[in-house]
């Protein structure tokens, strides 16, 4: 098996109007993104030299394709996916605007579903421009689980540090609590456990499971979900031998650093989770889609209307954003290698294998 081939990398250009573009030049920007794959953005020339010099960085060029049969292995390519004749109005949100990121995101995933592209990373959508009789999805996670065909997906947030998951997802806090079941958290734990293993190649993960209510639920005092949900939830993991531990109130469990001392947390609803990783993380956090049979990634923000344009927008995310899908990209294929011959194994570090872990010990600790 050869490694060392350049992978390509779709990128999909989601909302002209936001900071998009800029992200994405500012990454390509750099020579040596060209050494490690081969760049395919799906959008418009156009869009991308209005951008370009709005920025003040003509010099970053594009090669115009059809397809992505067309890309050249050592350049920026692009791919047209919109009417040409499109307007940019930068900093706001129009239906014209959602309606291309519609186009560009459909085209990519048709050539990641046909192998034309290796990964595919989408730059930041409005998702409520987007919405159409074509996509009638809370976010790219949804939209992806089905496209593919997933029976479950996870919104995993991914930095150097740290990786969150979500149980619930983009729906109303009020409909948290009706929508949590034992079967979905062991649906998430099961995902995120294949997905530590295969796409990041951590050996033996430990999860975090929180909880719902405040303290725990204080035995019942305070809600009744953990006791009668989470805590069954984790119970039956356990026996299936994912190390899923908890549950753990999330203010003090991230407060006091805790976190540090797992390989991936699963939160229960949206802000749960998103709000602490982005405290932590946001500047160069990752958005990953697990659960699925190709690799996806976008960076941790949105599209920024507020200063789309004005050179302001950090690139550090959707530069993660790449590497991160790359990485994953090559575990994968080694971990498929060594799934094929038993006899191979990862070289694994002494300092990330976890020793036998006492679980009671670890919760009363917390």
């Amino acid at each position: 098996m050869v490694y060392n081939s350049k992978i390509k990398v779709g990128i999909s250009h989601g909302d002209i109007n936001g900071i998009g573009y800029e992200v994405i030049i500012k990454t390509l920007a750099d020579s040596h993104i060209l050494e490690m794959c081969t760049p395919i953005v799906y959008g418009s020339p156009k869009v991308a030299a209005y951008h370009r010099k709005a920025l003040n960085m003509e010099n970053v060029s594009f090669n115009h394709v059809r397809g992505a049969q067309e890309a050249s292995p050592n350049k920026a390519n692009i791919i047209n996916c919109i009417d040409e004749n499109i307007r940019v109005e930068l900093g706001k949100s129009t239906p014209s605007a959602g309606e291309s990121s519609f186009l560009a995101l459909e085209k990519a995933v048709s050539d990641l579903q046909k192998g034309l592209i290796d990964v595919l990373i989408t730059a930041p959508i409005n998702k409520h421009n987007i919405q159409s009789e074509h996509f009638k999805f809370p976010g790219h996670t949804e939209y992806l689980c089905r496209q593919f065909n997933a029976e479950d997906c996870v919104m995993l947030m991914v930095s150097e540090n740290l990786r969150v998951g979500v149980a619930t997802g983009h729906v109303p806090l009020s409909e948290v609590p009706r929508l949590l079941t034992k079967k979905k958290i062991l649906s998430k734990l099961r995902i995120i456990q294949r997905s530590l293993i295969q796409d990041f190649a951590v050996t033996n993960p430990r999860i975090a499971v929180l909880s719902l209510n405040p303290h725990a639920g204080d035995n019942g005092l305070i809600g009744k979900e953990d006791q009668e949900i989470i805590i069954p939830a984790i119970d039956q993991a356990r026996d299936e031998g994912i190390t899923a531990l908890g549950p753990y109130p999330a203010d003090g469990f991230f407060g006091s650093g805790d976190y540090a001392r797992f390989d991936a947390v699963l939160a229960m609803y949206h802000d749960q989770g998103m709000v602490p990783f982005k405290l932590i993380s946001f500047d160069r956090g990752v958005n990953y889609t697990a659960g699925l049979s190709a690799v996806r990634t976008s960076p941790a923000h949105g599209t920024a209307y507020d200063i789309a344009g004005e050179d302001k927008a950090s690139p550090d995310s959707f530069r993660e954003a790449l590497y991160l899908a790359i990485d994953i990209y090559k575990n994968r294929q080694i971990y498929r290698e060594i799934s094929h011959d038993p006899l191979k194994k990862f070289d694994i570090n002494p300092n990330q294998v976890d020793e036998n872990i006492d679980i009671e010990a670890e919760e009363d600790s917390l």
